[in-house]
């Protein structure tokens, strides 16, 4: 079976490239790329060692056409959640009155005409993979939102997800969507006593996702400010 050339584009968090080079997280946000020449990419750390070098990337030759199209869905959909945050809809699972799981995530604004101010920046080889950092700098207004979600009264939640490596841009989607689901039911556990009928709120994305790829699936960890909007509970039981 032959196989196909694919250019696979992964966030990789590397905290101290991040901070080192990042002014601030609630001004600019600074995500780092690397996409890989291989039919079955898999995640390795960068080796510091190895000598890097910085060229001028035509990203307009036909290697790369792929790589930029999954590169020009993934970035805004992820700094989507970081700069406008994502609405959700849960309803726990319930055997005992028959009611499925349902989990629904939405972008709360479009990140449409903002792709016009994503910088790529940096690039350079090292063995086979290229690099890259996409930045984006917020508006004022983008700053004051970001404060606001950061308000002491907004809690942090944390959560795993998992997605399809196979369905490239769909599966970073559907990783960020169980992370969400993760870090939603995790926390709701811990503060009802009894399980909900259903649950609403948002969040906003307060870090730089730490993405891998782990048995053929993407797996992202996702760090969130909450909003809380309704809990409806059951009125039986």
């Amino acid at each position: 079976m032959e196989k196909r050339l694919a250019i696979k584009f992964i966030f990789l968090v590397c905290f101290t490239m991040i901070f080192a080079q990042e002014v601030s997280f609630q001004k600019k946000i600074r995500l780092p790329l690397w996409a890989e020449l291989d039919a079955y990419p898999g995640l390795r750390p960068l080796d510091e060692s190895a000598e890097k070098e910085t060229v001028s990337i035509d990203y307009d030759a036909p290697v790369f056409a792929h790589a930029i199209r999954e590169m020009k869905k993934i970035t805004p959909f992820l700094l989507g959640g970081m700069v406008y945050g994502w609405e959700f809809d849960y309803t726990p699972s319930d055997k005992t009155r028959g009611v499925e799981e349902f989990f629904e995530m939405k972008e709360i604004r479009p990140f449409k005409d903002e792709t016009k101010f994503i910088k790529y920046e940096d690039p350079w080889f090292d063995e086979s993979k290229v690099h890259c950092w996409v930045s984006f700098e917020r508006s004022g207004a983008m700053i004051r939102a970001y404060n606001h979600w950061a308000d002491i009264k907004n809690p942090r939640i944390l959560g795993l997800g998992g997605g399809s490596v196979s369905k490239g841009f769909e599966g970073i989607q559907e990783a960020a969507e169980n992370a969400l689901k993760d870090a939603v039911r995790t926390y709701f556990r811990k503060i009802l006593k009894n399980k909900p009928k259903r649950i609403t709120g948002a969040v906003l994305v307060n870090k730089v996702p730490a993405i891998l790829i782990k048995s053929g699936k993407y797996q992202i960890q996702l760090d969130f400010f909450l909003q809380i909007g309704k809990i409806i509970e059951y009125r039986e039981f």
